[in-house]
C-alpha cells in the first residue's frame, strides 16, 4: 500500500509539474525570449539609420564647448555657480522633436550626465540636476521623453562614466585634473554612484537605449587611448559586466553602446564611431576593428559638440547628406549633432541645414532606411546600399557620364535613375559594369542609380 501511495504522489506531481511547465517559461525559454526582445531592437536600430545628437548642459552658459571646465581649468567649487543662472526658458521639447522628425531622424540621443557630472533629468541620487539645482527646476528629458512618444521617435539616454565633479571618482583619469578635487577617494563608491544613476533612467524613463563615454579617460596616457584595455586589466576595473547586466535585466531590449574606441565588449548591442566612418581614422578617434554589431558613425554640424559662440565653421548640406549616405553605403546609422544655445534654442544655422537633409531624405529615404551596404564601394565617390532585389548606387564625385563598377557579375533586370526614373544604358565589360549617366541627369549632392537585380 505505501509502496503505490508513493507512486501515485510521485506521479501526481511529475503531472503537475508538466502542467506547469506548460503555463511558464523554462528559464532556456526565458532566455531565448529576451534574446528575440534584443534582437529585434538591434534590427530596428539598423534600419533607423539617422539620428538627431544632443549635447546640453550648463556649460552651455560659457559658450565655450561642453569641455569648458576640463579646458578652463575651472574647480568645482566656481563651476557650480553655473546652475544658478541655468534658466532655459526657450527650451521647447516639442519643438526639437519635431525638427528631428522633419529632418528625417529616426532617434535622440541625449546627454543626461556630461564629464561635468552635472544631470539633466530629475536624479533621485544627486541633488545635483537640472530640477533642484537650477531656477528653471523642470525635468527636460521627461519632456523630451513625453513628446518622443507622441511623435513616434526613440530616445537614448547619454551618460558619461567619467565624473569631472564626483569626489569619488578616484584615481583621477588624464582629464580634468585641476578642478580642486582632493587626491582621494573610493573607486567602488563612484562605480556604485554611476550604477545608481544608469538604474534610476533604465527604470524610471522609456528609453530605448544608453550611449556611454569616458571610459577611454583611465587611460594612464592619452596619446594612446588604447592603453586603457591593458590599464582597466591591471586595477581600475570599470565592472562593464556589471552594468550592462543591471540594464539588461531591467530591460533586455535596450540597446548599449559604449564610444571606449575598441572593438565592442560582452554585453554591447551597437559599436560606435566618433567623427569618422566605420574602421577610419581621419581625425584621431578611430582605427578600431569592426565588430559584428550594428553600427553608428555620430559627427557634428559645426565642429563642436556643445554650444561654441565662436564656431561658426557650419558643414554645407552637401556635405551633411554625402556623410549620412556614406555611413549607410558603410552599414553604419548617422547620429548628427546639435548644441542647442543657453536658453534652450538651437542655432539658427543648424536648423537650416537639418531642414534641408529632411527635405532630400524626404525624396531619397528609400535607398536609405532598411537597407544594408551593397557591393559597390570606391573611396570618396560611391557608395552603395540594398534592400532585397534593389540595389542603389550612390555616385557622389562624378568625373564624366559614366559610373565605372569593377568585379560586377551579379544578373540585371533593370538599370534606371532613381530620381526621376529615367532608364540607363549599360555594359558588361571586363568583368565589370558600365553605367551610363548624361551630364544633364546627373546630381551634384548624389547621382543615384537603382538596379534591380534578378
Amino acid at each position: 500500500m505505501k509502496i503505490k501511495r508513493v507512486s501515485a504522489i510521485i506521479l501526481l506531481l511529475v503531472l503537475c509539474n508538466i502542467i506547469t511547465a506548460q503555463n511558464k517559461y523554462t528559464p532556456s525559454e526565458a532566455l531565448s525570449a529576451s534574446r528575440q526582445e534584443n534582437l529585434k531592437a538591434r534590427e530596428w536600430f539598423k534600419d533607423a539609420k539617422f539620428g538627431m545628437f544632443i549635447h546640453w548642459g550648463v556649460y552651455s552658459i560659457l559658450g565655450d564647448g561642453e569641455w569648458v571646465m576640463n579646458n578652463q581649468d575651472i574647480s568645482v567649487d566656481r563651476y557650480e555657480l553655473l546652475p544658478n543662472f541655468f534658466n532655459p526658458q526657450a527650451f521647447d521639447a516639442k519643438k526639437i522633436v519635431s525638427l528631428a522628425k522633419q529632418a528625417g531622424m529616426k532617434y535622440i540621443t541625449i546627454t543626461t550626465k556630461h564629464h561635468d557630472g552635472f544631470a539633466m533629468y530629475d536624479s533621485k541620487v544627486s541633488d545635483y540636476n537640472i530640477v533642484k539645482a537650477t531656477p528653471y527646476g523642470k525635468d527636460i528629458f521627461r519632456m523630451l521623453e513625453q513628446e518622443c512618444e507622441k511623435q513616434g521617435i526613440k530616445l537614448f539616454a547619454y551618460y558619461s562614466q567619467l565624473d569631472w565633479h564626483h569626489p569619488d571618482y578616484y584615481p583621477r583619469g588624464w582629464t580634468g585634473r585641476k578642478t580642486g578635487r582632493p587626491e582621494s577617494g573610493n573607486w567602488e563608491d563612484y562605480l556604485a554612484f554611476q550604477d545608481a544613476q544608469i538604474k534610476e533612467l533604465a527604470e524610471n524613463y522609456n528609453i530605448a537605449g544608453f550611449w556611454f563615454d569616458g571610459w577611454w579617460d583611465q587611460a594612464p596616457d592619452k596619446e594612446d587611448w588604447h592603453k586603457a584595455v591593458d590599464y582597466r586589466i591591471k586595477g581600475n576595473e570599470w565592472h562593464l559586466e556589471r552594468t550592462y547586466e543591471m540594464i539588461h535585466n531591467i530591460n533586455s531590449a535596450l540597446l548599449i553602446g559604449n564610444n571606449h574606441h575598441e572593438l565592442p565588449f560582452e554585453g554591447e548591442d551597437f559599436q560606435m564611431f566618433e567623427k569618422d566612418l566605420p574602421g577610419k581614422n581621419t581625425t584621431g578617434f578611430g582605427g578600431a576593428g569592426i565588430g559584428q554589431l550594428p553600427l553608428e558613425t555620430c559627427e557634428t554640424i559645426n565642429h563642436s559638440w556643445g554650444f561654441n559662440l565662436q564656431d561658426g565653421n557650419h558643414k554645407s548640406v552637401k556635405t551633411l547628406i554625402q556623410y549620412l549616405v556614406k555611413a549607410a553605403g558603410n552599414n553604419a546609422n548617422f547620429l548628427l549633432n546639435i548644441g542647442p544655445m543657453p536658453n534652450g534654442e538651437i542655432q539658427q544655422e543648424h536648423k537650416e541645414r537639418l531642414l534641408a537633409v529632411g527635405k532630400w531624405i524626404e525624396k531619397n529615404g528609400e535607398t536609405i532606411y532598411g537597407t544594408r551596404k551593397g557591393p559597390v564601394y570606391v573611396e570618396n565617390k560611391i557608395v552603395s546600399t540594398q534592400n532585397g532585389k534593389k540595389l542603389y548606387i550612390h555616385a557622389l564625385d562624378m568625373e564624366d557620364e559614366s559610373v565605372a563598377v569593377d568585379d560586377f557579375d551579379q544578373k540585371i533586370k533593370s538599370v534606371a535613375l532613381f530620381e526621376d526614373g529615367t532608364s540607363l544604358g549599360y555594359q558588361f565589360k571586363d568583368g565589370g559594369l558600365q553605367i551610363n549617366i548624361p551630364k544633364e541627369k546627373q546630381n551634384e549632392i548624389d547621382t543615384i542609380i537603382e538596379i534591380t537585380l534578378q
